[in-house]
């Protein structure tokens, strides 16, 4: 079927979650992990994925019976006006809160251990500048920008692993479940909106070309995102004892400060541009949602024309800690824990609802 003009297909679907989610093994997500897992962090991807399974199909499951409609459609439809508003109002404040904080996050890396001369105001300010001019492009732009990019940024990543892999010990993965089996259930299902990110792509159904997107694209993307994932968390225990783990902030970039290949040792110059680019995806992209549910609680049509405005205001919130690269960190591990429950609950309480009015009759009479 021929893509709808201003839509995207599975293939930009595919690319932008794959870049916002696996984007996330290269800033403190595995310190998170690691910080209480010990050399066991990487089993808590394994454990989330298969526990975001459930979410997800339910996503799908009501989503769909919506023909045309997005999350912010159907939770209005599902819970009315006032409920929906206020649940509604709780995800953009959850996306707005996540989006500050990873970007000082992304900032504090690039001011801390490439830019250490550049004021942060100024990495800040760039970084929000390129990411707000992609999100004023629209998602259309952005899922083409996604697409063409994503090989540049998974080759990179497979040499790196090759690379880590090939200095790395494999002793170092035992214990095989490092601080044992029931704190590492209980510490994945408490991270588990790591994933949340799906949650929020579903509000971008209406911007999607076919039905077939969001149910082929979002399976898709799980799989190969968890197969990123998981290969990245094991090979940083390969390359560092996990004592040295939780004493790392960042372990992907001081991973690419180690490897080498040959007599090219500055392999920190090679990954820089494309991590980059993949940083302007996301954030572009978490900049279009962020508008878009701005747009819809307070009613502006033209929703793309307050994104300059937001961007500037999470600058101006980024910059207020004195200690980003701690006082962030646990911000964001409290982030973390609080959308958990949101990203697994909702979706299960939005299936109930459907269930009970009857909506899903509907769909089979349709058929």
């Amino acid at each position: 079927m021929e893509q709808s003009k201003g839509k995207i297909g599975i293939k930009e679907f595919v690319a932008i979650s794959m870049i916002i989610l696996s984007t996330k093994l290269t800033d403190d997500t595995p310190a998170i992990l690691y910080e209480k897992l010990y050399n066991a962090g990487w089993m808590a991807i394994i454990i989330n994925g298969i526990v975001t399974i459930l979410p997800i199909f339910l996503l799908i499951r009501v989503i769909t019976n919506y023909q045309g409609k997005g999350l912010i459609e159907v939770t209005n439809q599902l819970f009315g006006k006032f409920l929906g508003y206020i649940i509604l109002f709780a995800l953009w404040l959850g996306i707005l809160a996540a989006t500050i904080i990873d970007t000082a996050i992304y900032t504090d890396i690039v001011s801390s251990m490439y830019f250490v001369k550049t004021p942060t105001i100024v990495i800040y300010g760039v970084l929000m500048l390129a990411s707000a001019y992609g999100a004023k492009k629209g998602l259309e732009k952005i899922g083409s920008v996604a697409w063409t990019v994503f090989p540049y940024l998974q080759v990179p990543f497979l040499i790196a692993l090759i690379l880590t892999i090939r200095h790395g010990n494999t002793s170092f993965l035992f214990p095989f479940f490092g601080p044992g089996e029931w704190t590492i259930m209980k510490e994945s299902v408490m991270k588990l909106s790591i994933f949340a990110d799906y949650l929020y792509l579903f509000i971008l159904v209406p911007f999607l070309s076919t039905a077939a997107t969001i149910k082929k694209g979002a399976w898709i993307s799980l799989f190969f995102v968890v197969i990123n994932l998981v290969l990245a968390m094991t090979s940083f225990v390969f390359l560092f004892d996990y004592n040295s783990l939780m004493q790392m902030n960042y372990p992907f970039h001081e991973v690419i400060r180690t490897i080498s290949a040959g007599f090219i040792t500055n392999m920190e110059t090679f990954f820089f541009p494309f991590w980059l680019i993949g940083t302007f995806v996301r954030f572009s992209v978490y900049l279009y949602i962020n508008a878009l549910l701005f747009g819809h609680l307070f009613k502006i049509k033209n929703f793309e024309y307050i994104i300059p405005s937001l961007a500037t205001l999470i600058i101006f919130i980024g910059i207020i800690p004195d200690t980003p690269t701690f006082t962030i960190f646990y911000l964001r591990e409290t982030v973390l824990n609080i959308l958990s429950p949101v990203f697994f609950f909702l979706p299960c309480l939005m299936w109930l609802i459907a269930k009970l009015k009857g909506d899903f009759k509907h769909e089979k009479a349709n058929q």
